[in-house]
């Protein structure tokens, strides 16, 4: 039988490619009539900054008030042993033991010490190990001595797990790209193939989880997990999403890293508030008749964590979300073996992240195909994401660098009005205004370290926390700037198409 919408995407139409170019034509249209209006209107441009700014002031008390609901809950959920609440609730006590759990860790390079710590608190887990079949996936490509990495992992966790499988990723398969999707795709079948199907094990009754080969789980999350999957409404038209901490090794990287991660947490963690919005993001678990009923991930993407979000939004008609778990799972930290290394990994991190613009074209594409969804739900999704690409690229340009431009192209005449003797006066009140984002972020982010290792000083906090100032360059260097690059990219096309670049895993001292 076959459930939701069948919608087959031609990548070679016009409207496809038109859809890939909007992205980049929104910003530099953005960009070349604030200057061009600078030079012809400079008053209004003016109002506008100032309008603007008032904007980003309430945007950020927005932020704010999110942050601290989410954080909140948060808190709470990890105080909470949701393996006796799955025994314990009468919603789910005679169910929870039919959940198992199948979890994919697609490797590509990595470290054994990464993939080992992994595996360590996989094991430490306080949910029945037994209910997990666990895939560590290996790309052909990346040669047999990565796989010496399997073996040892087989011998040290093989008896641990209900299931552990070891995959190896073929290359150069028909109509696949190189990179995490594919490799996902190959691994969830080699799971059905070699485990689930032997077993008979009926397919609403699993959940996926596809995390990073360094997502280290906390010993509740598993529980957590089954019990928000047998209580919400929805469960089988529903992704679940925990919140991605960057902490593995926050205690060894560079501060313009370590404001980069944590900034991404608060971004995830203050969007667990707003679940209409919610997008799956890297790490996250979903239900396994979901991926057959879509033909499991795209091959030929690089996008795979949102695309098999909106795969799942336009197949079932509109009738899917993400349902946030308020919990969290543990991540590394970009580090390389050298300062400017780490800087260039940083940057190429965030444009791979803003390489996800590409999914615009697919999803105006299957709205365009898709008769049965609401033109309500197609506008709100066009809508948010063109506009949070849009606003990844400009926002922080628009408030650090263009602020000035009335005043340096509106010529003589507008530079002695009262307006423009004000302007610089009125910005600054209100982006100071602002600025206690950023202080409530910096004071969060100490709550939210890992235990302090070894030689870690009471001083070391205030380091961490005046660090935050570096915000604006983070926000510009690391923020803007790759996702001007990727969605430029984008719409030039051909050799300036990102393929998927998998990033450095890398531990001091290992």
């Amino acid at each position: 039988m076959i459930v939701g919408t069948i919608v087959m995407i031609d990548k070679s139409t016009g409207y496809y490619r038109w859809m890939e170019i909007v992205p980049a034509l929104l910003v530099w249209g953005t960009f070349v009539l604030m200057i061009l209006l600078s030079f012809l209107v400079p008053a209004a441009v003016a109002i506008f900054i100032i309008l603007f700014d008032v904007y980003w002031f309430l945007k950020t008390v927005y932020f704010a008030v999110y942050l601290r609901s989410s954080y909140k809950k948060l808190r709470a959920n990890l105080a909470v042993n949701w393996l006796e609440k799955l025994k314990t609730d009468e919603r789910t006590s005679s169910r929870w033991n039919d959940v198992h759990h199948v979890i994919l860790l697609p490797m590509y390079k990595e470290e054994y010490s990464v993939v080992r710590e992994t595996f360590v608190r996989l094991s430490q887990s306080n949910y029945p190990k037994e209910k997990f079949f666990v895939g560590l996936g290996f790309e052909e490509r990346a040669g047999i001595e990565v796989q010496e990495i399997g073996k040892k992992i087989q011998e040290e966790f093989g008896n641990t797990f209900g299931a552990l499988v070891i995959t190896v990723h073929p290359s150069n398969l028909p109509g696949e790209k190189p990179g995490k999707s594919s490799h996902e795709s190959w691994m969830a079948q080699e799971m059905k193939k070699q485990v689930l199907d032997p077993r008979q094990i009926v397919y609403t009754n699993i959940i996926a989880s596809v995390f990073d080969v360094d997502t280290q789980i906390f010993p509740n999350y598993f529980g957590i997990l089954t019990h928000t999957f047998l209580t919400t409404e929805k469960p089988l038209r529903s992704s679940y999403q925990p919140v991605p901490f960057f902490s593995n090794n926050v205690f060894e990287v560079p501060a313009l890293s370590r404001i980069i991660g944590f900034s991404g947490t608060f971004w995830h963690l203050m969007q667990q508030s707003t679940p209409e919005k919610l997008v799956t993001f890297s790490s996250h678990s979903m239900p396994y008749q979901a991926l057959i009923d879509i033909g499991f991930w795209h091959k030929d993407i690089v996008s795979e964590d949102s695309r098999i979000f909106f795969q799942c939004l336009t197949h079932y008609d509109g009738d899917w979300r993400t349902v946030p778990l308020f919990y969290p799972v543990s991540m590394d930290a970009i580090i390389a073996k050298s300062f400017w290394g780490t800087m260039l990994n940083l940057y190429k991190q965030q444009r791979r992240w803003a390489w996800g613009s590409e999914n615009i074209a697919y999803l105006f594409s299957a709205f365009k195909e898709n008769k049965k969804i609401s033109l309500r739900q197609k506008l709100f999704w066009k809508f948010n994401i063109l506009e949070g690409f849009h606003s990844w690229a400009t926002n922080s340009i628009m408030i650090f660098a263009l602020g000035w431009l009335p005043i340096i192209m509106g010529g003589q005449g507008f530079r002695i009005t009262l307006l423009a003797y004000n302007l610089p006066n009125i910005t600054q009140w209100i982006l100071t205004g602002a600025s206690f984002g950023i202080v409530t972020t910096a004071a969060l982010s100490l709550f939210l370290l890992p235990p302090r290792p070894e030689g870690f000083r009471w001083y070391h906090y205030f380091y961490y926390f005046i660090s935050w100032l570096l915000m604006p360059i983070t926000l510009t260097v690391f923020g803007a700037f790759p996702a001007i690059d990727a969605q430029t990219r984008l719409a030039i096309s051909g050799k300036f198409r990102l393929d998927f670049w998998v990033t450095p895993k890398h531990r001091k001292g290992a």
